[in-house]
């Protein structure tokens, strides 16, 4: 009896495993994935998959359709709720009342945003929107590339300089619109630049007509945990670069402050 307790504890964390791979390819395909194909791609039997399937389905992670499977309603809920448990762990009330304060100040959106685990990309987790009739809108839970966006480069110029040679190096950059910037070289300066003044400003690079400016969040330990970032249409926030790039600095750095960080440089 011993031996078969043993056995099954080894397979478990197998299934834990192949569930968590299972979720993750047909959330990374945009159409449903056959049996034969999820097979292939996760290298298991597809008695196996056949199991964890019927098992999924019952549960409503994921559905059936036209013969393939993909995710189901149950996934989406899951989704959501870990959004949004993210949102309450990274929006502290301080860094709420923060992000309502510079609002007021720039009269533009502002958002919070953090770093995904992949490195590449940056989620939006919060957010005050303007109360301007013309204004960017943007979901919690959107995700964008860091080298297009302000919040990304500023997230990038945080990180140590081999940090952002190797993110770099890695990069297969595209364009969003034409001002899109995909040279590793100019992106490395620019993100050299940003550390020097600790804002990263863009315009019109992942989306036409957006302008952003951000400075990143950091708490008691130094680290960077996010990042703030004022979004405003580029025909409004032309003519006032600097007042908000001063905006969204002074902002970070109070935040950091109240959240316990002191800058050694500081006086």
């Amino acid at each position: 009896m011993a031996d078969e307790g043993e056995d099954r504890r080894g397979q478990s964390p197998q299934s834990v495993t192949r569930v968590i791979r299972l979720l993750e390819t047909l959330c990374a395909s945009n159409e449903p994935v056959s049996l034969a194909d999820l097979s292939r791609a996760l290298n298991t039997p597809k008695s196996s998959l056949a199991a964890l399937l019927r098992g999924l389905a019952e549960e409503r992670f994921v559905a059936m359709s036209e013969g393939a499977w993909r995710l189901g309603p149950g996934a989406f809920g899951l989704g959501s709720a870990l959004i949004e448990a993210r949102r309450r762990f990274h929006s502290s009330d301080l860094v709420r009342e923060g992000m309502r304060r510079l609002a007021e100040k720039c009269e533009e959106t502002v958002l919070l945003g953090v770093r995904d685990d992949d490195g590449e990309t940056m989620t939006y987790v919060d957010v005050v929107e303007s109360r301007n009739a013309v204004r960017f809108a943007v979901s919690i839970g959107d995700r964008r590339p860091l080298y297009a966006t302000a919040g990304g480069r500023a997230l990038l110029a945080a990180e140590p300089e081999e940090g952002v040679r190797q993110y770099l190096a890695e990069l297969r950059p595209q364009s969003f619109t034409k001002q899109t910037e995909t040279s590793k070289a100019r992106l490395a300066a620019l993100i050299a630049e940003a550390r020097k003044t600790g804002v990263a400003q863009t315009v019109d690079q992942a989306g036409e007509g957006v302008t952003g400016s951000a400075s990143v969040i950091r708490d008691a330990a130094g680290t960077a945990t996010g990042v703030l970032i004022i979004a405003a249409p580029s025909s409004r926030a032309q003519q006032r670069l600097a007042e908000l790039a001063e905006l969204v600095r002074k902002e970070a750095a109070a935040i950091s402050r109240n959240l316990g960080y002191r800058d050694a440089g500081a006086a």
